[in-house]
Parts: structure tokens; sequence; C-alpha cells
């Protein structure tokens, strides 16, 4: 059965897509943005001067978070301290990469421009959810619109046979008045149900194949498959006997998924509106 909170954090991800695929110690490999070099509008101090680069506590803090995950303001200053050698360090190495013309290299020429447009378009990302936020109607839109599609449950019963001739011979049993439940237990080949007169209990048609799940939906309550039904397996003969609506978590329950999952949504609408109006030429 499908699970609500799973599809929806599942939707998120997709929606969101590489505009938010850096997880915090992946940061810490990004090189230094003008603004935390000290370009920025307000300069922030100078925490160390490396062979005369200064690195200043943006920057600092910056790393800090990228590695630790936390804010700056959380961090112990043992903790602060050991971040600023590792950001000596890392400077020591650039700047020697730098020294031998490592920079000019295509390769890794391409992995500092692939992480310049991460690093702008997760900004970018973070400022169109923070100017564009879901309001609580869309949020209970989302909700009532994934519940709705929730894929709904059979209760039904099969018998399986290897041979189609065999298949045959039963359904005109079972039309002559024969005791489905019997013959399952006396001629299926499915070892889980037979037992249990070919009884399956609940289940969503995505849990089973193709071709069982495509016969079980046109079937009415009550009713079984007139003809076999073909799988991987062998023959199926399939009855319904009962449907229902699956039961889904409350509102509140999922409140906060649904919020997430109808704003990286309302994300990824803004970027397939961006691919519209764009000029993009394929070489391959």
């Amino acid at each position: 059965m499908r699970n609500l909170k799973s599809a929806l954090l599942l939707g998120a991800a997709v929606a969101l897509g590489a505009t938010a695929c850096t997880k915090p110690g992946d940061e810490a490999a990004k090189p230094a943005s003008p603004t935390a070099a000290g370009t920025s509008e307000k300069a922030s101090p100078t925490v160390v001067t490396v062979n005369g680069k200064a690195l200043n506590s943006q920057l600092l803090d910056t790393f800090l978070l990228a590695v630790t995950g936390k804010p700056a303001a959380e961090a112990t200053k043992e903790q602060r301290d050991a971040m600023l050698d590792q950001l000596v360090n890392m400077t020591l190495a650039a700047q020697s990469a730098e020294k031998e013309g490592l920079a000019k290299s295509p390769e890794v020429q391409a992995r500092l421009d692939l992480l310049q447009t991460q690093i702008l378009a997760e900004a970018a990302s973070e400022k169109y959810v923070k100017s564009h936020p879901v309001s609580d109607e869309e949020v209970k839109a989302a909700y009532d619109s994934e519940v709705a599609n929730m894929p709904k449950e059979y209760k039904a019963r099969h018998i399986l046979v290897e041979k189609q001739e065999t298949a045959d011979a039963i359904i005109k049993e079972l039309q002559a008045g024969g005791d489905f439940a019997k013959i399952a237990k006396a001629q299926s080949k499915d070892p889980g149900s037979a037992v249990k007169g070919g009884d399956l209990g609940w289940f969503s048609a995505q849990t089973m194949v193709k071709p069982f799940a495509e016969a079980l939906a046109k079937l009415e309550k009550g009713k079984m498959t007139t003809a076999p039904v073909q799988t991987e397996y062998g023959w199926h003969i399939i009855e319904l006997e009962d449907l229902r609506a699956p039961s889904a978590p409350a509102f509140e329950e999922v409140k906060e998924q649904v919020k997430m999952f109808a704003q990286r949504k309302k994300l990824q609408a803004y970027l397939d509106e961006l691919r519209k109006t764009a000029k993009i030429q394929k070489t391959e």
C-alpha cells in the first residue's frame, strides 16, 4: 500500500532536483565566493592573512556551517580554532595549486564552473522560496490532491496454474457453481495464498505485476475474470471480493512534509518557466 508520507517526501526530492543536492559536508569543498572573500558592500573583519590573502569572519562562518551543519554562533572556541586551521591549510593548498597552474587545467576549471553554478542556483532557489512562500490554502490543496490520487486497495483471491487449458477448465467449473476457495486449495500453484483458498488479502494494484493489475482494475466487486490472465508466473483466475479507498494520515500529522512538497513543487514550476524563455541549444 502506498504510504502518503513517503510519497510526499519522494515528490519533494524529485521536484527540487539538482538545486539542493549538496549536503553540509560537501560545502567545505566549495571555493570562497566574492562576498565571503571580503568584497561585499559591508566587509566583515579579517580573521587571518595567508601569504597576503585576507580571510574574513564571513568566510570562516560559512566554512563552519558547511562542515558542522550548525550556525557559527553555536560553535565552541575550540571548534572555531580547528576550522580556522583547516581553512588556512585549504588556502595554502589552493595557493600552491595556482602557482602550479592547476586552475588552468580543463578538468579543474570544469569543477570550478560546476561549483559556481551550483552555488548560484542554490542562492537563486533560496531567494525564490523566501519571496514566494506557499499559503495555507496551497498546502491544504496539495494534501487533498495527494489523498485523492492515492490508489484504491483491493481484496481478491486468485488461482494460479501452469497451463492455459487448466485455467480454462477451472473457469468453466467455477461458472458452473464450483467453490473458488476449495479449488484454489486443491490446484493453485501459489503456495502463499493456496492454503488460504487463494486469498491475497488487501493490497494496491501497484504491488502486482502489470497484467494482473490491469485485469483486476476491470473487474466489478464480486466478479471474477472470465478468461485466464497470463503473467510471468503462469495463468491466473482472479476474483475481486472488495475494494476501498486507502486510509490517509491526518492533515496535521503530515502538514510540514506537505508544505515542503508544495514549496518545492512551486520552485520547480518557476524553473520550468525559466526553461520556456531560455535559449537552449544541445550539441550532443
